[in-house]
This record gives C-alpha cells, sequence and structure tokens, in this order.
C-alpha cells in the first residue's frame, strides 16, 4: 500500500508504483517516476525529469533530477535514470544530463551513496558502487562495476573510473583511474597503489584470479615499456580472459590518458 504524506507536495501527473512511502515535505513534480517499494524518507525533491526504478531509499534534502550546473544548458528536454535498490543518504544531488551528452544522467543497481555526494550531467554510474561521503562527479563522468570513490574525492570532467577500483580519500582524479586498481593522490600527482586485493577479495575473487592481475599490472606499469610494446606484451603472454580484456579495452579507449 502506498503511503504519501499529508505534507508532502506530490503532483497527480507522477507516476507512482506500488508500496511507495512518501514523507513529508517531499516535492514530486509532474512526470516523475517512482518505482515500487521506493522510500522518500522527507524532505526530497524529485523533478520531472527523473526515472526512478524500484527499492529505492531517498533520505532527506536529497535532490533528484534538477538541472545541470552547466552554462551551456538551455533547457532541453533531458532525463535523470535511476536503477534499483540504491541508498542514497542526506544531501545529494544528481543533475540531469545536456545536449552536449546523451542528455540523460544514469545510475544503476545496488549503490550506496552516503552524504552530501554530487552526480553531476551526463554521467554514468554502474552497478554495486560506493560513494563515501562528499564524493564528487563532474560532468560526463563514467564509473563502473563496484567502483569504491572515497570521501571529497573530485572526479574531473570526462575522467573515467574503472570497475572494481578504490579511489582513497581527498584525491583529485583528472585522469582515468585503472580497473582493479588502488588510486590516491591529490590534483595531477594521484598514483596507483596496487592492485585492490582487499576489496576483490571481499567479492569473492579467489587469490589465483587476483595473481592474474597482478601480471597484467607487471607488464602495464612496472615493465617500463611504452604503452603499445605493454600491451602487445600482455596480448602475446596472457590468457584473453575478462579481466585482461577489461583492462586492455580500458587502456585502449582512453581519451585522457590514465593514472599510473
Amino acid at each position: 500500500m502506498t503511503k504519501i504524506s499529508k505534507l508532502a507536495l506530490v503532483s497527480q501527473k507522477a507516476i507512482i508504483g506500488k508500496n511507495v512511502e512518501i514523507g513529508p515535505f517531499c516535492v514530486v513534480e509532474d512526470g516523475a517516476e517512482i518505482g515500487d517499494n521506493t522510500i522518500l524518507k522527507g524532505n526530497v525533491f524529485v523533478s520531472s525529469f527523473a526515472r526512478i526504478g524500484k527499492n529505492n531509499v531517498f533520505y532527506p534534502f536529497t535532490s533528484i533530477g534538477t538541472e545541470p550546473q552547466d552554462l551551456k544548458f538551455k533547457n532541453e528536454e533531458s532525463f535523470v535514470f535511476i536503477g534499483d535498490n540504491n541508498i542514497f543518504r542526506e544531501n545529494i544531488t544528481v543533475n540531469r544530463g545536456t545536449a552536449e551528452g546523451n542528455l540523460k544522467t544514469s545510475i544503476g543497481n545496488n549503490g550506496f551513496f552516503m552524504a552530501y555526494s554530487h552526480i553531476a550531467h551526463d554521467c554514468t554510474v554502474g552497478d554495486n558502487v560506493i560513494f563515501a561521503n562528499g564524493a564528487t562527479l563532474a560532468g560526463h563522468v563514467e564509473v563502473g562495476d563496484f567502483a569504491i570513490v572515497g570521501a571529497f574525492v573530485g572526479v574531473h570532467q570526462f575522467c573515467r573510473v574503472g570497475k572494481y577500483s578504490f579511489i582513497g580519500g581527498y584525491s583529485v582524479i583528472t585522469r582515468d583511474t585503472l580497473p582493479f586498481l588502488k588510486t590516491v593522490g591529490s590534483r595531477n600527482s594521484a598514483k596507483t597503489y596496487g592492485v585492490n586485493s582487499i576489496g576483490l577479495r571481499r567479492l569473492g575473487f579467489s587469490e589465483d584470479r587476483i595473481d592474474n592481475i597482478k601480471r597484467i599490472y607487471k607488464i602495464l606499469l612496472r615493465s617500463k615499456k611504452r604503452l603499445v610494446e605493454a600491451i602487445s606484451e600482455i596480448e602475446k603472454s596472457l590468457e584473453m580472459d575478462s579481466d585482461v580484456l577489461e583492462v586492455l579495452n580500458f587502456v585502449k579507449n582512453s581519451t585522457r590518458g590514465f593514472i599510473r
């Protein structure tokens, strides 16, 4: 049974699923979509351009689907798409897309976004991610599945955060962070600090699989070979399993360069 507080302002033109709970002082605009079993605890703003899936929880003072903080934005129709089973803690902001991107900001499933996180326009965030307090994405950022973005991290526009990677708190990321690695550091001096072994073990990676990932990066980052030579050696010497392909595809498609 859907429960809507008498102190909430919910448009009759919004699409509200089954068993949704909307607490006091929430605002849900015309055309907004909220999936089954989602909870808005109170003081949550959901714009007309938000499309929210099932089983999500939004804590107070969260704002979803507002206009981009981008001077090029000309009020074009754009959206925020959010999947299922996400938790958004207090004071989080998620902006919708722009014509310079794909007219959408998208967030996957099973994410945990801690207080004061910000996801800017045209970002693409994968599944099973964790954003610690104050983690901030500028526009057009891509975050891979199972990535962890530490407290008060700032990620520059158009950067990519690789799958299963870990970014340490207070880092400033101006280039791509490689999959499976730990990355920490301030602007233009961030560095990698080895494979995210603890995180991978927690996710069920075997020791053999972790060792193979270490072999990839021993060639890519520690061999002192030029990038094209390192890629060639990896392709010749290692079996092309999903982890090797993940790293090679990520590196080959990097436009901003990646942190070494």
